[in-house]
């Protein structure tokens, strides 16, 4: 395991393992690997700040999450507080096979369980 917040590259499959989450779309690009992690419910922040390859943890569920991680080239979504998003946002992302997970933890064990394993914040050195 990386050390914690040296900027290792993590798969989805390692955030979906530690997470606990459920797969709503894009199961078969679970084994790339992203480098930076982003928390956050508002998408301006998002398009503002987010950098290719960086996955997202939101609460968030309406198709701006998904049109906002398109524009913003984001490697995956991680739904938290076991928010499940509507049918056609899961919809969307499955057809642009975008890496969505669903995970029952709050923001913040969700955060402190993704920097363990050794994935930086977008403000870490």
């Amino acid at each position: 395991m990386n050390d914690a917040g040296h900027g290792g590259a993590v798969s989805l499959e390692e955030i979906r393992r530690v997470l606990e989450a459920e797969v709503l779309s894009g199961s078969d690009h679970l084994s790339q690997t992203v480098k930076r992690a982003d928390a956050t419910d508002l998408m301006s922040q998002v398009l503002a700040y987010s950098r290719p390859g960086t996955v997202l943890l939101t609460g968030l569920t309406n198709i701006q999450v998904v049109n906002t991680a398109l524009v913003a080239e984001l490697s995956g979504i991680v739904f938290v507080r076991g928010l499940r998003p509507p049918a056609e946002v899961v919809a969307k992302g499955a057809g642009l096979s975008l890496p969505m997970l669903l995970t029952s933890l709050c923001m913040y064990r969700a955060c402190g369980l993704v920097y363990s394993l050794g994935l930086p914040g977008l403000t870490s050195p």
